[in-house]
């Protein structure tokens, strides 16, 4: 093809044909603007066909992970819920300590409300490897990556609450751990020391319905109900409110893909 046009254009020269010469000049390099037009064209689909796979990749990770997150907010906030409504039973109790039962029934709602702290752990790899890499920037839905963008805030605002959270409980906890009380007997009562610490139980003397009488027992206890109510409907309902949305604009996304 080369050698074909090399050859006319050396006829148009030789028979001083200057006027056909410009024009066939003209036409060739038309001919290159268009071969170089087709070229990018077929490079830009390629690019942006590559981007969207990628982009492709990410939604379906991310929604994964988010899913896995609502998850184990689900399980938290049950938690939390249990705690609650615990220690709303001791406050009554303070009140009217002769309605708490037996010991062991006080022992089981000691390590009921106590016993497990609270700290929620989402799955975020594929989040903080694309903020990281720069990668968000291959999403193409700005509303969607601001919300990812501001991810990170908001887990550290739920640490810090649950934080403030794990101090409040440790606080009624090292109540336990003094010599006025016996720690033994609740781990015994509520079949954890038979269970998961697999010792016999004791007939330890004494008894931890005094807690009820502790003025420094109900102060700890008020700022922990306090604190678990806070945790439950100023952080993580917002955040499974968020992560509802996270999802459903990525379930949007993922569909504009298909």
């Amino acid at each position: 093809m080369i050698r074909f046009f090399r050859k006319v254009r050396l006829e148009y020269i030789s028979g001083k044909r200057v006027g056909k010469y410009l024009l066939y000049a003209f036409g060739e390099i038309v001919l290159v603007v268009i071969g170089i037009l087709i070229a990018l064209g077929i490079n830009n689909a390629n690019q942006k066909r590559i981007l969207q796979e990628k982009e492709s990749v990410y939604l379906h990770g991310l929604y994964s992970e988010f899913t896995t997150s609502r998850k184990k907010l689900e399980e938290l906030i049950r938690v939390n819920n249990e705690n609650v409504e615990g220690a709303r039973q001791l406050a009554n109790f303070v009140q009217a300590p002769e309605e708490a039962g037996s010991e062991e029934a006080f022992s089981e709602l000691l390590f009921k409300t106590f016993a497990y702290d609270i700290a929620y752990n989402p799955n975020n790899s594929l989040l903080m490897e694309m903020i990281s890499s720069g990668s968000l920037k291959d999403l193409t839905d700005d509303s969607l990556r601001f919300r990812l963008t501001t991810w990170v805030a908001t887990m550290e605002d739920i640490a810090q609450q649950e934080k403030d959270l794990r101090n409040e409980r440790q606080h009624i906890i090292d109540m336990l751990r003094s010599d006025g009380y016996n720690l033994r007997m609740i781990m015994d009562q509520a079949g954890v020391s038979e269970g998961p610490l697999g010792i016999e139980t004791t007939e330890a003397p004494g008894s931890n319905l005094k807690l009820l009488r502790s003025q420094e027992f109900e102060n700890n206890l008020m700022l922990f109900l306090l604190t678990s109510i806070q945790t439950g409907s100023s952080h993580y309902r917002p955040l499974m409110e968020e992560i509802n949305g996270i999802l459903a604009a990525l379930d949007k996304n993922i569909g504009d893909h298909r």
